[in-house]
């Protein structure tokens, strides 16, 4: 996931999330809601217009959640757990996060590239190290973290078997979960077990395969959805949010619902 045209210019780090500013006006009076911040990478991003029928999950994970569970999607695309907290973007978070609510912290994809020092991590030093950064963070202001192991690549062997991408970043943040005693969601694990169960030609309907390009990486509606469905049901076995939080986990979602808001100006 290089850098594109599509990341978020250097003035949204400052920027109030779409699906917080959506939420914010229906709770004025009340009791504060949750909200739940994603820290991420383009798998998760908030995509526009111009970057259709891409999809990141976390546009469709408020879908799986209640109204009093709000989502704040800080995922930008091409950044990894070192240069989300490099560009200030982590300090952006925890200036907004309040206690009771939950930091999703999701990176791999872009700690792997080993030929950009700007984003390049190694999975059992600095990995855990930048990882940790986001959970003392969390923690110091009264909220949750929650860790997920990222997302799998549709990546298939010649026997037609789901390959896993990532190395050894999901088990050094799993590590890292259970030594900080840090909810876990293992969406690595159950995402590759999902496309080995479609198989290598049925998964292109979930990523961002179109006319014009081929993409292994990122998804289209449907598969941001059954991701975000993957996060949810691994949100509630982990009981991060209450039963009541989350919401319409074995239902059919239309991909209408989906939304792709004009690209962001500086």
């Amino acid at each position: 996931m290089s850098l594109s045209r599509r990341q978020l210019t250097a003035a949204a780090v400052s920027a109030v999330p779409l699906a917080f500013a959506a939420t914010r006006t229906a709770h004025a009076g009340g009791r504060r809601p949750r909200t739940l911040y994603i820290a991420g990478d383009s798998t998760a991003a908030q995509k526009y217009s111009d970057a259709a029928p891409e999809t990141g999950w976390g546009m469709a994970l408020p879908f799986f959640l209640s109204k009093d569970l709000r989502v704040a999607n800080h995922a930008v695309n091409g950044r990894s757990s070192k240069s989300f907290v490099d560009e200030g973007r982590l300090d952006a978070v925890l200036g907004a996060i309040r206690p009771g609510d939950l930091l999703l912290v999701q990176f791999a994809h872009n700690d792997e590239k080993a030929e950009d020092p700007t984003r390049y991590t190694e999975p059992w030093t600095t990995y855990q190290d930048h990882l940790r950064r986001y959970v003392d963070g969390a923690r110091a202001r009264g909220a949750r973290p929650v860790l997920a192991t990222p997302v799998e690549r549709r990546r298939f062997d010649a026997q037609g078997d789901a390959v896993p991408s990532h190395g050894e970043y999901p088990a050094a943040m799993r590590a890292l979960a259970r030594r900080e005693g840090v909810a876990l969601l293992d969406v690595q694990a159950l995402s590759l077990a999902l496309w080995q169960r479609l198989g290598a030609e049925a998964t292109k309907a979930y990523f961002n395969w179109t006319a014009t390009e081929q993409d292994n990486t990122h998804f289209n509606p449907p598969g941001a959805i059954e991701v975000a469905r993957l996060v949810a049901r691994e949100l509630l076995r982990a009981r991060v949010p209450a039963h009541r939080d989350v919401r319409r986990l074995g239902e059919e979602i239309p991909e209408s619902w989906i939304d792709w808001p004009a690209p962001a100006t500086a």
